[in-house]
C-alpha cells in the first residue's frame, strides 16, 4: 500500500512510498482511509522520525475489515478515528476504542479534523466543567483545537475571549463564537474562570496571571517551546484555589476508555450544523509537503485536510 512517510530532509520531510500494510490486532479495525487532517505534534516529530515510517494521528475513511474480537462498527461502514501512529496510509488497523460510525450528513474531510482538534477541545472543557454564564479564555485560538474550544464553550453558554497572534489567521473566531479576540495576552487585565492554553511560553506565564480565584487553566500544548515564568504570588496569592492541569489527549482517552463516545458527539455536532470543522484547505496527499510547509509557517488558519487519492 502507499503512506505518506517521514523522509527527514525532503520537502515537509515527507515524501510517498510503499509500505508494508498493518495487521490489525483482536481488538482493531482495519480501516481504508479516505481522509486526514494535519497537526502541529505529528509535524513537528517528523524529523525525529525513522526514515520510511508511517506517521499520522487523524482519519477518517470506510471499514475494510471489522475487529476480529466483534467489537466496533461492522464492513463497510464510514468511520472516524484515532491513531497513536499510522493514519497517514492508505490502510490503518484502528482500535475500536476510538472509532465511531458517521452520519450520512458528515463528510469524510469534516469528519478527519474531529479526532485530535476537536477531542483536545471537548477534554479541555470536560475538565473545565460547567462554562454556563463564566468567563472562558483560549490561547492559540486560530487553530484547529481553538476553533473548535470557542465554539464548544459558547454552545455551553461561557463568554468567551480568543488570542491569536495574527489578525488575518483570526478571521472567523467572531462567527465561532468568541466576543472579543486580543493578538496578545498581558499578564494584567481582566481575570478567566477558565483558560484553554495552548500556547506555552510566555503566553502560560500570562494566563497564570490572569485566572480567576477557584479557576481552571488546562495546558495542552507548547507551539512556544520557551520556559514558562511567572511571579508565584500573582498565581497563588492573587488566585487562590486556582489550578493548572495537564492534558495529554491519548493518555486521557485511556484512561476514560471514552474516545469512540466523544467521537460520536462531536460528529453529531457536525452533522446538526452546529459545529464547523474551520477546514482552511483540502488538497491530495500528494502535495503533502506543501500542506505541511504552510501548517510550519503559520500560514493555516484551522485545519488543513489530505485526501487519498
Amino acid at each position: 500500500m502507499l503512506a505518506l512517510v517521514a523522509a527527514p530532509g525532503a520537502p515537509g520531510n515527507v515524501g510517498l512510498r510503499e509500505v508494508g500494510e498493518p495487521r490489525p490486532a483482536p481488538g482493531q479495525a482495519l480501516v481504508r482511509v479516505s481522509a486526514f487532517s494535519l497537526n502541529a505534534g505529528e509535524v513537528r516529530r517528523l524529523k525525529e522520525m525513522g526514515d520510511g515510517e508511517v506517521n499520522g494521528w487523524d482519519l477518517a475513511g470506510t471499514v475494510e475489515l471489522p475487529a476480529a474480537d466483534g467489537s466496533g462498527p461492522a464492513a463497510g461502514t464510514r468511520v472516524v478515528g484515532l491513531v497513536a501512529r499510522g493514519a497517514w496510509a492508505e490502510l490503518a488497523a484502528v482500535d475500536t476504542q476510538t472509532l465511531a460510525p458517521l452520519p450520512d450528513a458528515v463528510s469524510d474531510a469534516q469528519a478527519a479534523t474531529l479526532p485530535v482538534a476537536g477531542l483536545t477541545a471537548l477534554k479541555s472543557l470536560d475538565i473545565i466543567g460547567a462554562v454556563l454564564g463564566r468567563r472562558v479564555l483560549v490561547t492559540g485560538a486560530s487553530g484547529g483545537v481553538g476553533r473548535f474550544a470557542i465554539q464548544l464553550a459558547r454552545m455551553a453558554g461561557a463568554h468567551v475571549t480568543g488570542v491569536s497572534a495574527s489578525p488575518e489567521r483570526a478571521r472567523g473566531l467572531a462567527e465561532l463564537g468568541a466576543e472579543e479576540v486580543l493578538h496578545e495576552l498581558a499578564p494584567a487585565g481582566p481575570e478567566f474562570d477558565a483558560i484553554v492554553e495552548g500556547v506555552g511560553g510566555a503566553t502560560l506565564g500570562a494566563a497564570l496571571q490572569r485566572i480567576a480565584p477557584l479557576g481552571t487553566i488546562v495546558s495542552f500544548a507548547s507551539s512556544d517551546p520557551s520556559p514558562v515564568s511567572f511571579p508565584t504570588r500573582a498565581f497563588f496569592g492573587r488566585a487562590p484555589g486556582a489550578k493548572l492541569q495537564g492534558l495529554f489527549l491519548f493518555a486521557e482517552l485511556q484512561r476514560e476508555n471514552s474516545g469512540a463516545h466523544d467521537l460520536g458527539r462531536l460528529a453529531e455536532l457536525v452533522a446538526a450544523g452546529r459545529l464547523d470543522c474551520s477546514i482552511d484547505r483540502v488538497l491530495s496527499w500528494r502535495r503533502g509537503a506543501e500542506a505541511i510547509e504552510a501548517l510550519v509557517d503559520r500560514r493555516i488558519a484551522g485545519k488543513a485536510v489530505l485526501t487519498v487519492d
